[in-house]
């Protein structure tokens, strides 16, 4: 299973470095106005790519805390110490 693991992620960085060979030139972007920006065809996928799962990110960080929240308030607290024994306690 392991071996399989690393044919699949070798396959995707050669993918990858297939792609950046090939796409390696400048896109121009127009900003605002007339403000224009040269900038790679990857690192503009890159950026957008983030971007894109910045909002996904965000939405499971709320969902891990509220899931961590509702766990700690559905649990009892802990008693700091044990509670004192009774006066007619046998077993003290």
């Amino acid at each position: 299973m392991r071996f399989l693991r690393l044919l699949f992620w070798l396959f995707v960085v050669l993918l990858a470095a297939l792609f950046l060979g090939r796409n390696w030139s400048d896109v121009t972007v127009d900003l605002w106005g007339n403000v224009q920006a040269d900038i790679k065809l990857p690192l503009l996928l890159l950026i957008a790519f983030l971007v894109g799962l910045l909002p996904t990110a965000i939405g499971w960080r709320i969902r891990w805390w509220r899931m961590k929240r509702s766990q700690q308030l559905a649990r009892p607290p802990l008693p700091s110490s044990p509670p004192p024994p009774f006066a007619d306690d046998p077993r003290s």
